[in-house]
């Protein structure tokens, strides 16, 4: 491969907005396995909540991609490599960028307490305007003394 084409390829994996349109490849060799990338992608993006041990897989995964990334980026600036083979990295790449880039824009986790926390603060502010409207203001705090 010839400097200049190996510069473009690390200008286009280094783009902001290379991901649009990109594809998460169906599978991808990471850390010598494979891993259905696509799938798991999808499965964790069309959950409403995340469970804790699933973060942690999530994480993990994250972590292993940006190493996977990283060390693609390598192989395109300091391997003797072939302008298909740079070719091929830069679309994989690209392709763990937007992986990167689903897994990245989760939700909150916990969804689940988040909504009991609303509800239970609701009910403290309309159990205290009832309290005030009727009149036992004085009374609910004697009482809560005791």
């Amino acid at each position: 491969m010839q400097e200049y084409e190996r510069k473009q390829l690390l200008e286009r994996v280094g783009r902001e907005g290379a991901t649009v349109g990109a594809d998460i490849p169906e599978t991808i060799t990471v850390q010598g396995e494979d891993i259905d990338l696509q799938t798991f992608v999808f499965e964790i993006k069309r959950r409403e909540t995340i469970p804790a041990g699933e973060r942690d897989r999530v994480e993990r995964a994250k972590k292993n991609l940006r190493r996977e990334r990283l060390e693609r980026v390598e192989r395109i600036e300091e391997d003797d490599i072939s302008r298909e083979t740079g070719e091929e990295l830069a679309r994989s790449i690209v392709g763990i960028d937007r992986a990167l880039n689903a897994l990245e824009n989760l939700g909150p986790t916990d969804l689940e307490r988040e909504q009991q926390a609303k509800q239970a603060a609701d009910t403290k502010r309309w159990m205290s305007f009832l309290q005030k409207a009727l009149g036992r203001e004085d009374t609910a705090a004697s009482r809560g003394g005791r």
